[in-house]
């Protein structure tokens, strides 16, 4: 069974050729081509078969059968610059695509269930070809997730579960050759690095892990209230952390080596909609608990809180829509008097520079017949210039921003 799993979830990420970055963090903005057209809203306002993973007790929202697959075109682009005086290098991880298929189906008046993949959220960056700048680091991480959200509604009140689970993957390679090596303090001590410089890692490891979604709803008169709680859900890289931190112990940056795990962090949110003739007005927050994942918390990142706020115009056989999405950047400069702290600024910025911040969407939905619609999104995060001290290199400067495009196809029975 296990095997079966990884060969349909290796056929899917075929299609992500490279590593895409997910705008809050590492995660997308929203699941679903009319969230991400609304700034990611989907706590407090139902998407049908979409809203399996943002609530599953908004897919009470579906008449009979609903089937949507479709996915994301992610465009990041990515510039950075290790050291006072280098060349500003740009990622050539700046093209990737993010699959999604979600079904919804009412089995009673009462009783409703699903079932869906998606790609839910990656990072990474690639300066392989960078002629030595930037240590010539790769990362890639990227994770889908499998549900089966189960819904019950009576009177108004629905509430859903969907337990999840979870593949994901993770590559870490740099070549640091020739650089000046430190002690933990950041402190030169005149040695260089050796004369491979290349990272022991394994390549990419996988992992599978499991969790949970829980959702909660009411709705009266136009108006949708909804909460959402998502589990932490613990992966393993196996090789992948401790091979690549043992590198930067050994040359002097860090104190001690990182465990493998990184885990996805839980997340707590509420949201409200209300919708009057054809127009809707929608808000939803969420914390995501980055300072407390395993791996996330040895990087230093802290809890984002995400605020989205999103507008739809809908009509028989169209709508329009608009949104905002901001989270602070989880992402902070370390104390490079400390240990780790020159190791964490530069694989931050250099390998995982999830900085964005403020991201404006637009989007709309035409219906072809009752049965057949389709749905488009286009999301732009705007740039973040982030720099950070990394001892006697100078520092490191990232530059980051992001287009992206959804096209998402339904059939409803």
């Amino acid at each position: 069974m296990k095997r079966s799993i990884k060969i349909a979830v290796a056929a899917a990420m075929a299609l992500s050729a490279t590593s895409a970055f997910a705008t809050n963090g590492d995660h997308l903005i929203g699941m679903g081509a009319k969230a991400r057209g609304m700034g990611g809203i989907g706590i407090g306002m139902s998407h049908g078969a979409e809203s399996a993973l943002a609530n599953p007790a908004l897919i009470t929202s579906v008449k009979g059968t609903e089937v949507s697959f479709g996915g994301t075109v992610f465009m990041p682009d990515v510039t950075t610059r290790l050291g006072t005086g280098a060349p500003a290098v740009k990622s050539d991880a700046d093209l990737s695509v993010i699959p999604e298929v979600a079904i919804a189906q009412k089995v009673t008046d009462n009783f409703y269930w699903g079932i869906g993949m998606y790609g839910t959220a990656g990072m990474g960056t690639d300066y392989r070809e960078a002629n030595g700048a930037n240590m010539g680091m790769v990362t890639n991480l990227q994770l889908m997730q499998f549900a089966v959200p189960l819904a019950y509604t009576d009177d108004g009140f629905s509430i859903g579960i969907a337990p999840v689970l979870q593949y994901g993957s993770l590559d870490m390679d740099y070549n640091a050759n020739g650089f000046p090596t430190f002690d933990a303090f950041g402190v030169p001590n005149g040695a260089l690095t050796a004369t491979t410089g290349k990272a022991s890692t394994p390549g990419v490891a996988q992992d599978f892990g499991f969790g949970y979604n829980i959702g909660l709803a009411y709705e009266t008169q136009g108006l949708t209230l909804g909460a959402s709680y998502k589990s932490a859900i613990d992966m393993k890289y196996k090789g992948v952390l401790s091979s690549a931190t043992s590198d930067f112990m050994s040359w002097g940056y860090m104190a001690s080596t990182l465990a493998d795990n990184l885990e996805q962090p839980a997340e707590i949110g509420a949201g409200a909609s209300y919708t009057e003739q054809g127009h809707t007005l929608a808000v939803d927050y969420k914390k995501i608990k980055w300072s407390d994942a395993k791996g996330y918390k040895d990087f230093g990142w802290d809890d984002q809180n995400v605020y989205m706020i999103g507008y739809q115009y809908a009509q028989d056989v169209w709508a329009l829509r608009a949104g905002y999405n901001h989270a602070s950047s989880p992402i902070k400069e370390h104390n490079i008097m400390l240990p780790g702290g020159v190791a964490f600024n530069m694989l931050n910025l250099l390998g995982f520079p999830a900085t964005v911040e403020n991201h404006y969407t637009v989007g709309g939905s035409y219906a072809f017949s009752k049965m057949t619609s389709v749905d488009v999104a286009y999301a732009y995060a705007a740039e973040v210039d982030d720099t950070q001290s990394v001892g006697m290199f100078g520092t490191i400067n990232t530059k980051h921003s992001q287009d992206s495009v959804s096209v998402q196809l339904n059939f409803n029975f």
